[in-house]
């Protein structure tokens, strides 16, 4: 897999037949080893290793309804009260970060709202809030830590 611009950590990584799976930390479970799934395992580790959310406070691939229509969040981050702070969308290294991007994460804005939503391919990371009065992002340097969201 390609190296990314987070912060390596100790993956567990097997073989099935041809394809190769990644231990996930959340889910608990060994997950096919896919360009996004690496990026989404990396990022994981950034939160909880180096900037402090619990694992117990994360999830991956939480299911929204929006219109009738079904979509899954890569990461979204909690506080201690339950509430979403933080919404992660991953993409593959190879997926440029675009406007649509974007837009796609704020539509999870939209159906979830949390203070701060992030966009990585994991070789770029963006940090920002939305004003949706004004229809515009405000990016932010670097990433809040957990405690800075409480």
């Amino acid at each position: 897999m390609e190296q990314l611009h987070l912060p390596s950590f100790e993956s567990r990584i097997r073989q099935r037949g041809r394809s190769s799976e990644i231990f996930d930390v959340i889910r608990k479970k060994f997950v096919s080893l896919t360009p996004e799934e690496w990026v989404r395992q990396h990022f994981v580790h950034y939160l909880n290793n180096q900037l402090g959310y619990p694992l117990s406070l994360i999830s991956i691939e939480r299911k929204l309804s929006y219109h009738g229509l079904t979509r899954r969040t890569d990461i979204v981050a909690y506080a201690n009260d339950g509430l979403p702070k933080l919404i992660v969308e991953c993409k593959a290294p190879a997926v440029k970060i675009t406007q649509d991007v974007f837009d796609q994460a704020a539509r999870y804005h939209l159906m979830m709202p949390v203070p701060f939503l992030v966009v990585t391919n994991g070789l770029e990371h963006f940090c920002c809030t939305i004003d949706h009065e004004k229809q515009a992002y405000s990016f932010h340097e670097g990433f809040p830590s957990y405690k800075e969201l409480l």
